[in-house]
Parts: structure tokens; sequence; C-alpha cells
């Protein structure tokens, strides 16, 4: 089964129960070389809609010491496929990162803000 690792939504039941029908195990650990970012919501509906101005978001680092915590869960191949629909509207792509627990896993990271740090 794929790993997923979420520092955001995707670690609350309802947004599970909304994505994939159901709430998934997981257990808590920490994204290596990695740091927290925001990104701002340019759509101004879907910020009231949300209640937010920005959404969570991850940054490559080269420091190995820096860490995002969150939860790594167990999914299936079409709960994946579930999250990148979900993912897709706000431009996040799927990458593969190591976690400190030794685990490879995916991780969905804004497309754009990845591509302007290059």
């Amino acid at each position: 089964m794929p790993l997923l690792f979420s520092y955001g939504t995707l670690q609350r039941e309802d947004i599970q129960l909304a994505t994939f029908g159901r709430v998934v195990s997981g257990r808590a650990d920490e994204l290596v070389g990695y740091e927290p970012a925001l990104v701002e919501i340019s759509d101004a509906a879907l910020a009231t809609r949300l209640g937010k101005t920005h959404h969570a978001n991850v940054m490559p680092t080269r420091k190995a010491r820096r860490r995002v915590a969150g939860t790594v869960l167990e999914i299936t191949e079409g709960e994946l496929a579930d999250c990148d629909s979900y993912e897709a509207p706000f431009d996040y792509v799927r990458v593969t990162a190591m976690l400190a627990s030794g685990l490879e896993a995916w991780v969905y990271v804004h497309g754009p803000s990845i591509q302007s740090r290059r």
C-alpha cells in the first residue's frame, strides 16, 4: 500500500471521510529536509469559502535537520488517485520524500512554489 505523508488537512477525519469515504489509520512522523511555508489563496471566493487566506505548504531545504511534523497514512492506489484529485485544484503536486522514521512516502507540495525555487 502506498504511504502518504500529510502535514495539513488530510490528517483531519472529516477530510478523510470526504476524500476516501473512511478514516485512515496513521502514525506521527516528520518530513526531513523541508520547512513549513504558506501559499496565498488568490481566489477570493475560495478564500472566503475556506475561511482562510493561505494554504499550508512545505518547501525543500538543504538542511537535513529541518523537519515538518505530520502523519504518515497507509492508503490504497485508488485513494492516492483521489488525493491527486483533491489537491489538483490548489496546484499541489505529488513527490516522494524521506521521513524521519526512514520510510519513503508521497507528499503534496505547491507546484508553482517549487518551480520558482529552481
